[in-house]
């Protein structure tokens, strides 16, 4: 009895005892009730109405205050979630434009010169008539370039040098598809031909036409062509520059204001389209310069779509001509010259044209004009720039009647001048 009676804890032991007894109870069965919701959110043991009161609180109480906090360095690394890829601008355009662009391959037949070795009484004595019948006479030669259909009817456009001459023209489609071609006409001023293929009464895919003139400076720009060979090769850049003259660029033979980019426009290219971003032809890709890196030009589709109806029906297209050779002139650049006790000519002191060169046999000839004139009006247009009078001179007509204003000296002299063919002369 007294180990019994030693052994009984003491009344304040025995109240701890019985409180950490109970808290455990109501602790565990906390728990119990905390893991009915998350049971009854899987779906396999739903609670009973009188447990729905207590289990729609406790759900909401476990969302708002999950047991495992996220691992917000996990989440930092991971990034957001890209959606699917659904192709490009780029892609689309090509999908609407390429299956018109085209590869033209073209043969013509060349004459090489003898040897005059070969004509010679004396060689032809040593090394006989056979050596002499070996020597070729005529040769082939193969180009390649790129063209686009504007019409299913068979209608390609390309450049004018794509087809110089040629005596074979090869059209083949973005599918494999090979079909003849027969060039209905050139326009060598401005670099564009159109070639026609019988279709056969066969559906053919045709490139849209733009508008050049809404083209702006940074305007993407997707060229599309045949470069070096390698068919539907596409290249993306931007409109850098409009209204460049073809002077500027170093064709001084041709009348066109170019479009430049920067898309890779390499030999082979020559012919094909340059897109805008929905895919409409804006121009036509015709020069690369050697001496620069990732500059290229095409000719603006607004000309084309003005001459092409032309070269189709075989016409000749129309290029009004003065025959003289100027430059911009300023005061300042004519008090330089005149300054100068070696200057070829004293010029007038005023903004104009400066004649450099009459050509002979040509319009400005026969109306008098001179070297060391300067234009300064026609039709009573005020001019200053080349490229603005060789402009009013391209929208005259042939035979037309141009009334020219020139500074000559200290007098003012009026001079009517006839236009005439380019190609004439």
């Amino acid at each position: 009895m007294r180990l019994f009676k030693f052994s009984r804890p003491a009344p304040r032991i025995a109240v701890r005892l019985l409180t950490l007894i109970l808290a455990i109870t109501i602790a565990l069965s906390a728990s119990a009730i905390y893991a009915a919701p998350a049971v009854a959110a899987d779906g396999q043991n739903p609670p009973s109405l009188r447990e729905q009161p207590k289990t729609a609180v406790h759900k909401v109480q476990f969302q708002s205050s999950p047991a495992t906090p996220p691992n917000l360095q996990l989440l930092a690394l991971r990034g957001p979630e890209l959606p699917a890829d659904t192709g490009s601008f780029v892609t689309a355009a090509v999908d609407r434009v390429g299956p018109a662009v085209v590869r033209i391959d073209t043969e013509r037949t060349v004459s090489r010169n003898i040897d005059p070795l070969m004509e010679d009484p004396f060689f032809r004595r040593f090394l006989g008539e056979d050596l002499r019948s070996m020597t070729p006479r005529q040769e082939r030669l193969r180009g390649q370039g790129s063209g686009f259909i504007i019409d299913k009817s068979g209608i390609v456009l390309t450049n004018a040098h794509v087809v110089d001459k040629a005596d074979r023209v090869t059209v083949t489609l973005n599918d494999g598809r090979t079909f003849p071609g027969e060039v209905q006409g050139t326009d060598e001023v401005t670099d564009l031909a159109v070639v026609k293929i019988n279709t056969k009464q066969l559906n053919l895919p045709t490139a849209t036409l733009g508008d050049s003139d809404a083209v702006k400076v940074g305007d993407w720009a997707i060229a599309v062509g045949n470069p070096l060979g390698f068919d539907n090769t596409v290249t993306l850049g931007i409109i850098s520059t409009l209204k460049r003259s073809s002077a500027a660029v170093g064709i001084p033979d041709k009348r066109l204001d170019f479009i430049q980019t920067d898309a890779a426009i390499n030999p082979g290219n020559s012919g094909g389209p340059l897109l805008n971003s929905r895919g409409e032809v804006i121009g036509i890709n015709t020069a690369i310069r050697a001496d620069a890196m990732g500059i290229g030009f095409a000719i603006p589709i607004d000309k084309a779509k003005a001459i092409y109806a032309q070269l189709a029906k075989g016409e000749q297209v129309s290029h009004p001509f003065l025959g003289i050779q100027m430059i911009a002139l300023t005061p300042e650049m004519a008090r330089e010259n005149n300054s100068d006790p070696n200057a070829p000519l004293i010029v007038p002191e005023v903004k104009g044209v400066l004649v450099m060169r009459v050509v002979p046999n040509t319009p400005a000839e026969e109306a008098g004009v001179r070297k060391g004139d300067v234009i300064v009006q026609i039709d009573g247009e005020g001019v200053t720039e080349p490229e603005q009078l060789q402009n009013l001179v391209e929208n005259s007509q042939i035979g037309q009647i141009l009334q020219l204003k020139v500074r000559r000296g200290a007098q003012i002299k009026e001079l009517a001048v006839k236009t005439a063919q380019l190609r004439d002369f």
